[in-house]
């Protein structure tokens, strides 16, 4: 998966959905600069609509073959991390200043926050709060975030889409997919009810998958993938689709986050989302928007050392974090991270 920085620019349900269900308007801000290169299988961001940690319908799995270092990622590969430990944070019940499922654990409010999007490795003494992709496992013993690009497709999971469910990527009047250029993802088509459904059936696979390896809430990423659609998605489909995932991720018990598009903040009832990741609001000055929408519910990322310092000075009880663009891991050179 990739991540993108705003610096450049579930059965009755899904049954209502393919009858026409649901609103169809959104807005979209930032996209997240969290689109990092996701493997395939657990926590990141393209399978088939096979629960991750399954075996998908139709195939065997051979427990005895050797890996194939060639292979293409399969997005439906089941998950094999494993956490143990008891995860922190507070069951929390939703006020008037949030949205989404009162029945959900949130984020613990002000709590140390890491984003590890480009690879797990040890959190920093003091985290409380860790994201990671979806093909990590979570941090034993943290709250857990675990990131799927629900909106576009991986580079690297092309031929998923392509070959398996080709009539679910956003095709132009040629018929040739649309690229979200800047990331160099496929945009999935979210434009009819029908195919909402069927993406649905699929990322909620995902989101199973996220459960089943212990992770306490789901950040889909590219909410905001009608504004690069060439005019044929709108807010209300995307809209329409993330109260779809939504749906699935409290069926798991899991809370569901919108990230970036602060356009569509007095939408967040409709899609049920709980909580905000928020990349660079203080660079663009929405911070206040979205805590006006989540209260204290929000996670910030900031990629400019001086935003960050700005972002601390004027949310000094928020959970706000600097990291490097392409969120490297620690002993690389371009690893950056820093805290309140």
């Amino acid at each position: 998966m990739t991540r993108r920085s705003q610096v450049w620019s579930l059965s009755a349900l899904l049954l209502g959905a393919c009858g026409g269900g649901g609103s169809d308007d959104t807005s979209g801000s930032t996209a997240s600069a969290t689109d990092t290169a996701d493997s395939t299988g657990s926590a990141t961001d393209d399978s088939t609509g096979a629960p991750t940690g399954t075996t998908p319908s139709g195939s065997t799995a051979d427990p005895t073959a050797e890996p194939d270092p060639t292979a293409e990622p399969d997005p439906t590969a089941p998950t094999t991390s494993t956490t143990t430990g008891e995860t922190t944070g507070q069951t929390t019940t939703a006020t008037s200043e949030t949205t989404g499922d009162p029945g959900v654990e949130l984020p613990p409010p002000d709590g140390g926050f890491d984003y590890q999007l480009g690879g797990a490795y040890d959190p920093p003494e003091g985290v409380q709060i860790v994201s990671r992709d979806r093909n990590d496992p979570p941090a034993a013993g943290l709250y857990s975030i675990c990131y799927v690009n629900g909106f576009q497709a991986q580079p690297d999971e092309e031929s998923f889409w392509l070959d398996d469910h080709p009539d679910l990527v956003l095709r132009d009047g040629m018929g040739d997919p649309v690229i979200d250029e800047d990331w160099d993802e496929m945009l999935l088509d979210t434009s009819t009810p029908d195919k909402r459904a069927a993406l649905a059936e699929i990322v909620g696979g995902w989101i199973s998958g996220c459960k089943a390896d212990g992770y306490q809430a789901i950040e889909i990423d590219n909410l905001d993938s009608y504004s690069r659609s060439q005019d044929l998605l709108t807010q209300d489909d995307n809209v329409a689709y993330m109260a779809l995932l939504s749906a699935a991720a409290h069926a798991e018990g899991l809370a569901i986050a919108q990230k970036n598009s602060t356009e569509l903040l007095d939408r967040a009832d409709e899609m049920g989302t709980d909580f905000a990741v928020a990349e660079e609001c203080s660079t663009y000055d929405e911070c206040g928007d979205y805590i006006g929408t989540y209260g204290d519910a929000v996670l910030m990322i900031e990629y400019v050392a001086e935003d960050f310092a700005a972002g601390c000075a004027a949310y000094p009880g928020m959970s706000i974090v600097l990291r490097d663009l392409d969120l490297t891991t620690p002993g690389e050179p371009e690893y950056v991270r820093d805290a309140c």
